[in-house]
Order: structure tokens, then C-alpha cells, then sequence
């Protein structure tokens, strides 16, 4: 007889003391309620001893089982078994003498009570005690001996005989029934223990399915976002062509964003499923995302010939706290339907808010159409998952049919409500309703074009060039692009090594040199393609022991840091790179990353990496980040030069 736990199974012995042991208190309340109604009978002073043994005989029960009830449970000697044993055999005979009281000190009113009584103690231990013979049979035993002494005690008090039998057989069924009713709630314990065993392993075959999933699908957008990566970039270089090439260009960069979308839902939607999407909560400026997106969709309005109108956009308050990409991503998904499926006539946005005190603003945003709308059967299956709501509507009009799907979600997450509202022949309306916090701060953001991003880069490599002077020396800094240097046609970025450090002249003028590293050549080539016009000196690893070598040999500005890479990963190399304290033991690394969930980032940062990019790379993205650590290098030189004048 085992009384621990065995992994997910717990023996009837344990299982049944720990069910004893939660009723605990309700012994202890029906101990006293007895108590005290059987006074009248036999006298407070037997009543009041009766009482101080039954709660004392509870306390020590729980003493005895100790090791069973604590958390983790602890096996019991063999010895102390069978003191639990006779500890709850000495529990129930207790509560049952009091039976014997009532018959003895009240006569026959006192039986009639200890008729009720005993019947009643007998089905509490029967319900407390499944799964465990033993535990039934220390506990029901007594019960059953003071029911057979009925029949004696009627004839003892002048009962017939006859009165006796009937009391006897009454005895006996009543015992019979109690065993066969412990057999069933046995039986159905076992059952539901071995069902319940069932579903966790069932739910942990599941979750294992989904997280190879999730890996599965992390591994190939990270894969697919390489090419795609490089199709964006080709073709925004492209653009500064004649009409004929940015045509091509535009349409090369147009089905990059498509394929680029389409896998950023499968990606939202798998983290969705596996519980593992999050909403961030930071200020932003709710009015300067609306024009933004207003801005975004007006050349698609208009190229359809629709009409875009906005409604109630003074009631929009400016500072909040939420989740700005997540709301923007929700936005342009509904914009996205709304002119998808509207031929002609009108897309409007419709806002309102107002304030909830005291700490933010109730907000409501529709975006409506003018579209053929949809019956009810469609507004059913509208946010299931890959259902286009008609045969032929993803065909027609593209798209993976997971857009409404995941903004419902996120909505939710927010601890908003997305619905739709639709008739044939009447278009359709989106309403997102949610509650946005009121902001501290806000700083609105940007999105910088291709030329604004490499004009930013040139703005602080002219300062970082710049001659050393006083401050009536200091020549204003220049607004135009640096010229590009000499560039071969596109090629793998060269990877050998640069001259030994001590070889190297400490020359302001020199380019800015950086180093890629990246397991994919098509990155690479990404990012030269992008950096060139500045005339950056380039250096590439194909993965992190490379990126090691090259550090030892040559100093750089920055370095760009893939971190999924085979052997030794981007984090780990960053790591390696700070410990080992050489020439770029504090050049700042900037993470090109797929992964940019927020525990994604924080090991990123935590490894040593001051930035990160992600995938799949873009020009504006790649300068920006660029822009961000030199900017943060040259205020911490600047920073370190004041401090030692100060001194």
C-alpha cells in the first residue's frame, strides 16, 4: 500500500486521505453542531468532553498524515501506517460513541437520534473514502459495529423480538446498499482519474505540436524573409532608374510586400493560436498614426477612383498608451478590405471618442464602404480563419483570409471588440471599440524614406569627419548626401581579411567600416547593395566564429548581426565578442533579427547588442538603425570629452 504520488497518479490510500483531509473543517463543525444538540440529553459536561476529544482527535489526525498532505507529498513509514490507520478507526468509533450516549443517558428519543446520526456518519466516510478500501474500512467499521448493537438495545429496552429482526435486516441492507453505492463512486474515480490522465497527455502532445509548429514556421520566416529582404532592397535601388526600370521596380516591390504580408499573417496567426502573441503598451500619438494611415491608403483610394473621407477626427485625442503597431496593423487591414472589395463610390473613417475618467479615452473607429456588403451567412464566417466568406473571393481578390481573423484577436488582446455590420447591396462597416490609457509622453514617430534615411547617414558621417576645432572654427555641417564611391557591380561582400590593426593609420577621413554577418550570402549582398552609395567599407562573415576572427584583425564602427545562425548564433558571438575585450569589445552591434517579440529583444539586449533590424531588411530600416548607433556613439564621445575638459 503506497501513500505517494507516482508522476501524475496518486495511490487511493493518499488520494482518499487528502480528500479526508480537505473536510477537515467540516468534521470539525458538525463535531460541534452535534455537540451541542445532544446536551439536552446527556448533560453539558458530557457534551463539553465529547466535544474537546473530537476536535483534539482531528488535530492529531492531521498531525499522523502530515507527510501526505504537505506539497510535495512525502512517503510514510510502514509504522506510521498503521497509526493512521488506527487514528481515523479511533476518529469515526469517537463520533459514533456518541451514539451510544444518546441511547444510554435518553432512552428511546435518544435512539431515534442516534438512529439519524450513525446513517449519516456512515455516507460521510463512504463519499470521503474513494478509491481506498483501507480507508473505507477503518472509517465505515465502526459505524457499522454501533448499528448492529440497534437491535440489542431495542430488546434490552422491552422491544419485541420481532422489532429486533426488522432493526437487524433494516441494518444489513442499509450496510449493503452504502458498499455498493462506495463501489460505483470508486469506480467512477478511477474512470475519471484515467480520463483526466488521457487529457493531459493529450494537452501535452498538443502543446508540443504546437511549439514544433511554432518553430517549424519561425524557421521558415526567418528563410523566406531572406528573399524577400533582398527583393525589397533590389528594388528600391531600383527606383532611381528611367520610367521603364521604376515600373519594373514598383511592380518587383509590390509583389515583395504581397509575399511579405502574407507571411507576416501565417507567422500572427500561429503565435495567435499558440497563446503566444502579446500587445505592448507604450505613449504614442494617436492622431499622427490615423494621418499616417490615411496617408498610406489615399494613392490606393484614389487610383480606383473611390472617394476617402474622415469623420470626427477633432474628437481624437493626440497622447495614449497602447499598442501603436499593433492598432496600425489592425487598420490597415480593415482599410486594406474596404477597398479591396469597394468598386466605386466611397471609404470613410469614422472617429469618436471621449474621455473616461479618470485615466483615459473610450474610442470607437469605423472604417465603412460602399461595397456589395454581405448577407448573414457571410457575416458568420466573416473571422474564421481562411475563410474568404465566397467561393472565389480569394481567387478574385487575393489575400491569405487570416486579416479580420487576427485584428479580431488583436483587438481582444488590447481588451477591445472588433465587429462587423453588413447587408447586401449596403456595404459594410468595421467598428473597433477600446479603451487607451491616457499617455505620459509622446513622441511621434516617423517613417523616413529611402532618401531621408541615407540623407540622415550622411548628416552624421559629415560630423564625424569633420575636423576637430574650436567652436568659432566648427564649419556648418553639410545637408548633402555624401558622394558615393566607387562601387563594382553587385557582388558578394569580399571577406578578406583587413591589414594587421598595428598597420592601420588612425585617419578621420577614412570610410565608415563596418562588418555583416550573416550565414546567407543574399543578405549580405543586401546590405552592401544598400551601403554602398555612402561609401562604407564593407566586411562580411558567414557566421560567428568568422565574425570573431575578422574583429580580432580590424577595428570597426559597427557591426551587423544575424542572430539565427548555425554553430555559433549571433547572441553568443556578441557575448564572446564583449568577454574577450579586443578592439571591438565596445563597437556597437545591431541584431538583424526575425524574431522581434519582446523576450526575443530583451536576450538580444542582455547578450550585449545595442539595436536590431528586422527582417526581411529594408533600406530605411538598415539607415535608420545605422543612423541610431552612430548618433549614440558620436554623443558618447562628445559625452566622454566634456567630462575630461570638465576635469
Amino acid at each position: 500500500m503506497s501513500d505517494t504520488t507516482g508522476g501524475d497518479t496518486v495511490s487511493g490510500w493518499a488520494f482518499a486521505v487528502r480528500q479526508r483531509r480537505g473536510a477537515m473543517m467540516q468534521r470539525v463543525a458538525v463535531g460541534l453542531a452535534s455537540s451541542l444538540a445532544a446536551t439536552p440529553l446527556v448533560g453539558w459536561p458530557i457534551a463539553l468532553t465529547w466535544g474537546a476529544a473530537y476536535m483534539a482527535i482531528q488535530v492529531w489526525e492531521a498531525f499522523v498524515f502530515g507527510p501526505v498532505n504537505a506539497s510535495p507529498s512525502r512517503p510514510m513509514s510502514r509504522a506510521r501506517h498503521v497509526l493512521g490507520g488506527a487514528t481515523m478507526f479511533a476518529n469515526t468509533g469517537l463520533y459514533g460513541a456518541l451514539s451510544l450516549l444518546l441511547w444510554v443517558f435518553g432512552g428511546p428519543a435518544g435512539g431515534v437520534s442516534a438512529a439519524i446520526m450513525l446513517p449519516a456518519a456512515m455516507v460521510y466516510s463512504m463519499v470521503n473514502a474513494p478509491r481506498s478500501l483501507t480507508v473505507l474500512a477503518c472509517t465505515v467499521t465502526p459505524q457499522i459495529l454501533y448499528m448492529t448493537a440497534f437491535p440489542l438495545l431495542l430488546m434490552q429496552m422491552g422491544a419485541p423480538p420481532a422489532t429486533a429482526v426488522t432493526a437487524a435486516a433494516a441494518v444489513t441492507i442499509f450496510v449493503i446498499y452504502c458498499l455498493s453505492v462506495w463501489r460505483g463512486l470508486a469506480e467512477r474515480a478511477r474512470r475519471e482519474q484515467k480520463d483526466r490522465l488521457l487529457a493531459e497527455d493529450h494537452a501535452a502532445r498538443l502543446r508540443k505540436a504546437l511549439d514544433e509548429q511554432g518553430a517549424f514556421l519561425a524557421a521558415i520566416g526567418h528563410d523566406l524573409r531572406t528573399p524577400i529582404g533582398a527583393i525589397l532592397s533590389g528594388a528600391a535601388e531600383l527606383r532611381g532608374g528611367d520610367l521603364q526600370v521604376r515600373q519594373k521596380a514598383e511592380l518587383i516591390t509590390d509583389a515583395g510586400q504581397m509575399m511579405k504580408s502574407l507571411l507576416d499573417d501565417l507567422l500572427d496567426h500561429s503565435r495567435i493560436e499558440a497563446g503566444r502573441m502579446k500587445v505592448e503598451v507604450a505613449d504614442f500619438d494617436l492622431r499622427a498614426l490615423l494621418a499616417q494611415t490615411l496617408r498610406l491608403w489615399r494613392g490606393a483610394v484614389e487610383a480606383k477612383g473611390l472617394r476617402l473621407r474622415i469623420e470626427g477626427a477633432h474628437r481624437i485625442p493626440a497622447g495614449v498608451r497602447g499598442d501603436a503597431m499593433r492598432l496600425r496593423q489592425v487598420l490597415n487591414n480593415l482599410m486594406s478590405n474596404a477597398v479591396k472589395f469597394t468598386a466605386q463610390g466611397d471609404v470613410t473613417l469614422r472617429l469618436n471618442a471621449w474621455s473616461e475618467e479618470p485615466s483615459g479615452y473610450a474610442l470607437l473607429i469605423e472604417v465603412a464602404d460602399t461595397g456589395p456588403g454581405m448577407t448573414s451567412d457571410q457575416l458568420g464566417r466573416l473571422f474564421k480563419p481562411f475563410d474568404q466568406t465566397a467561393d472565389g473571393v480569394g481567387a478574385a481578390h487575393g489575400g491569405s483570409g487570416l486579416g479580420l481573423s487576427i485584428s479580431r484577436n488583436l483587438i481582444e488582446l488590447m481588451g477591445g471588440r472588433l465587429t462587423a455590420r453588413s447587408a447586401p447591396g449596403q456595404g459594410a462597416r468595421f467598428t473597433v471599440s477600446l479603451f487607451l490609457p491616457r499617455a505620459d509622453a509622446v513622441a511621434t514617430a516617423t517613417v523616413p524614406t529611402l532618401d531621408d534615411s541615407r540623407l540622415a547617414v550622411a548628416r552624421v558621417l559629415a560630423e564625424r569627419r569633420a575636423p576637430e576645432a574650436g567652436p568659432a572654427r566648427a564649419a556648418p555641417v553639410r545637408t548633402a548626401p555624401v558622394a558615393p564611391a566607387p562601387a563594382p557591380a553587385l557582388a558578394p561582400a569580399r571577406v578578406e581579411p583587413e591589414p594587421p590593426l598595428a598597420a592601420q593609420a588612425d585617419d578621420e577621413d577614412r570610410p565608415l567600416r563596418l562588418l555583416v554577418v550573416d550565414d546567407h550570402d543574399i543578405n549580405r549582398r543586401a546590405v552592401q547593395l544598400i551601403l554602398q552609395p555612402l561609401g562604407c567599407d564593407i566586411v562580411a562573415a558567414a557566421d560567428g566564429l568568422a565574425a570573431l576572427d575578422r574583429c580580432r584583425e580590424t577595428v570597426f564602427d559597427v557591426i551587423f548581426m544575424d542572430v539565427r545562425m548555425p554553430e555559433l548564433d549571433g547572441r553568443e558571438t556578441t557575448r564572446r565578442l564583449r568577454a574577450e575585450g579586443g578592439p571591438n569589445a565596445a563597437t556597437p552591434v545591431v541584431a538583424v533579427t526575425a524574431d522581434t517579440a519582446p523576450e526575443d529583444i530583451a536576450a538580444c539586449q542582455a547578450a550585449g547588442m545595442a539595436y536590431f533590424v528586422p527582417k526581411p531588411l529594408t533600406p530605411p530600416a538598415l539607415l535608420g538603425a545605422l543612423q541610431h548607433v552612430l548618433e549614440e556613439t558620436q554623443g558618447g564621445g562628445a559625452q566622454a570629452e566634456g567630462d575630461q575638459a570638465a576635469a
